[in-house]
């Protein structure tokens, strides 16, 4: 800055460059493993071309640069599973080194497989890992992430000036302990997002930061009632203690027309769709180094055709693939593994509208797996029911994220398809009136359609699909023209709204008081989608084990076929003549209408991004 007579003297500029990843789900490669196809839209394999094009390009410009991750890296693709024996570093951490990342947080899923687990992720990562918001609650637990880190760069161009100081700090929902269950709730407490942030910057601050970029796991509440205890971005972006912030959790892009913040805010994606960038301007004075001014964008891996098809921007990184090459042939052996036999196609594209036969399969053997632990205790008397939920179906992740398994035989790459999360099965002891309100959450899903209306989106696009649970073992209606029950914090907003109609069991009316035990996944035991019916319910002791165990035991014919199996499917819209309501689907659907009813839906094509919608006549 220049001026005349009482203006500030010359100060010297410049500018530091933040790249930034999150959620990536261990999709460290172009490869969809579940299919056993390549992806061209996601990938860290892509991203990492991103990254050194961003890095030479802050070099030309004379900018500083850092490489951040913002969590949820270590689950979600079967090259992120902990192999027992498997020759280490583990597929993340050894990406991380090949890229030289600088810093990174964790998220919710991180902690999936354990704190252990994590642990010996973490020694072989190449950069401080971060989490403020979690503490030991025995100082004999050594935790393997620190609290804050410090990085120092030198601002080229600026020799005889000392380096910017930046502070770095992590926050994810506290919910995490809960999600995770029982072995790390009596290891860890948790704090609140917004209050661990303030203190953790100022903090910062205190030890001479010059900057404070929070790495925060959390994304922005949508809807009434939203708790912001899990999505507090907007609040953290206020904090006038930070100066930039990366988002996640959510899986959105950001920034975005829809949302507006007063400091640099980016959430690239999710699975390695994005890079997000944040350049920070940055002036020197009495005072060293502090913000000017900046900016975030998203830099797309791919974008989408007309047709619905990935079109890459970015190739693949040739020398990241070849440090992961072993890691992804372990991987493609361990998941083409023979599994099974099914005599139908199984696929989510339907799953909102019409019977999913995966679902109805992961319910079943949820339920011969339980069956004979419940033999000779108090539940063995209670009708049996099992609860499950979609894990594919578009949303954010894209037109392809839906479950596609052929009829014939499996291999062990569709067991995971089908059970994407590694939950562990519970079970619960539930009244008739806790029965009800849990499917009046689950059907707050759709959106409130009017009679004789055309048109209305059948699915609430601020939902998540993974919280729309179908209880096998009854039978039920859900009426659209109801407005929903609850929000998606699990408030009661509608406490006269009444969407699930003729809930039955063996053909009767389910009672009020009527008890039932229920299979689940823990993570909806545990209070995962703030299903607060659930927390009167009483869990039943069952010893650990995980779903997909169970799925695959299932299949191989180890478990017996289990009696839900032949029961009904459980649940259907209402119908509501002359009113028809767009059902958002990926284009692989078309080739499985031949198995709706006649008259059921109408194909109107290609909407945005890529998805295929359809009229449905409810």
């Amino acid at each position: 800055m220049t001026g005349g007579a009482g203006a500030p003297e010359t100060r010297p500029a410049g500018v530091l460059r933040v790249l930034a990843t999150t959620d990536l789900h261990c999709n460290l490669l172009s490869h969809d493993y579940y299919a056993d196809r390549p992806d061209p839209a996601i990938g860290l394999s892509r991203v990492a071309s991103l990254i050194r094009r961003a890095r030479a390009e802050a070099a030309e410009q004379g900018a500083a640069c850092i490489l951040v991750d913002n969590g949820d890296g270590l689950q979600g693709s079967p090259l992120g599973d902990i192999v027992p024996g498997a020759p280490g570093p583990h597929p993340l951490a050894r990406a991380f080194q090949v890229l030289e990342y600088d810093a990174a947080g964790l998220g919710n899923h991180d902690f999936d497989f354990g704190l252990a687990a994590l642990a010996g992720v973490l020694r072989d990562m190449p950069c401080p890992v971060l989490c403020s918001n979690l503490t030991a609650v025995q100082a004999e637990i050594d935790l393997p992430f620190a609290k804050t880190a410090v990085l120092e760069r030198q601002i080229p161009g600026c020799p005889g000036l000392p380096p910017v100081r930046i502070g770095l700090l992590s926050v994810l929902p506290p919910q995490t302990l809960i999600w995770c269950g029982r072995a790390l709730e009596v290891q860890l407490a948790a704090t609140g997002i917004v209050e661990t942030a303030e203190g953790e910057a100022r903090r910062l601050r205190e030890q001479g930061c010059d900057l404070v970029l929070a790495l925060a796991h959390t994304g922005i509440a949508a809807g009434t009632g939203a708790d912001s205890s899990e999505n507090a971005l907007e609040q953290l972006a206020a904090l006038p203690g930070i100066d930039a912030v990366v988002g996640g959790h959510t899986h959105l892009t950001l920034p975005g027309p829809e949302h507006a913040f007063a400091k640099p805010v980016v959430m690239p994606g999710a699975h390695g769709s994005h890079l997000g960038v944040i350049s920070l301007e940055l002036e020197y004075g009495d005072a060293g180094w502090r913000p000017a001014g900046g900016s975030a964008s998203l830099r797309p891996v791919a974008q989408t055709g007309r047709s619905g098809a990935a079109v890459p921007l970015t190739e693949e990184e040739p020398s990241f693939t070849r440090a992961l090459a072993a890691d992804h042939a372990r991987t493609l052996e361990r998941m083409r593994q023979p599994a099974g036999y099914s005599p139908v196609a199984m696929h989510s594209y339907f799953t909102f509208f019409a019977p999913d036969r995966g679902l109805a399969l992961v319910a079943s053997a949820q339920a011969a797996a339980v069956r004979p632990l419940l033999r000779g205790t108090a539940a063995e008397a209670l009708p049996l029911l099992s609860a499950a939920a979609p894990c594919k179906f578009g949303g954010r992740s894209g037109p392809h994220y839906y479950t596609d398994i052929a009829a014939g035989e499996l291999c062990a790459r569709n067991i995971a398809d089908l059970q994407v999360f590694p939950n562990e099965l519970r079970v619960v002891s539930v009244t008739g009136a806790q029965l009800r309100e849990w499917l009046e959450m689950s059907a707050g899903l759709f959106n409130r359609v009017a009679p004789g209306s055309r048109g209305t989106l059948l699915a609430d696009p601020q939902r998540a699909g993974h919280h729309f649970d179908v209880i096998f073992g009854l039978t039920y209606q859900i009426c659209l023209s109801q407005p929903p029950r609850y929000s998606a914090s699990g408030e009661c907003i509608n406490p006269s709204a009444q969407r699930i109609l003729d809930l039955s069991w063996n053909g009767r009316p389910v009672a009020p008081e009527q008890r039932f035990a229920v299979a689940a996944n823990s993570y909806r035991v545990s209070g995962g989608g703030s299903f607060r019916m659930l927390h009167a319910a009483e869990e039943l002791p069952l010893a650990p084990m995980r779903i997909r165990q169970a799925v695959r035991d299932y299949i191989a014919g180890q478990l017996p076929a289990d009696p839900l199996a032949e029961a009904p499917y459980p649940w259907q819209l209402a119908p509501m003549p002359g009113t028809s309501a767009v059902a958002v689907t990926g284009p692989g659907a078309a080739a499985h209408l031949d198995e709706l009813p006649a008259g059921l839906a109408e194909p109107r094509g290609f909407g945005s991004g890529g998805f295929w919608e359809i009229e449905l006549n409810i």
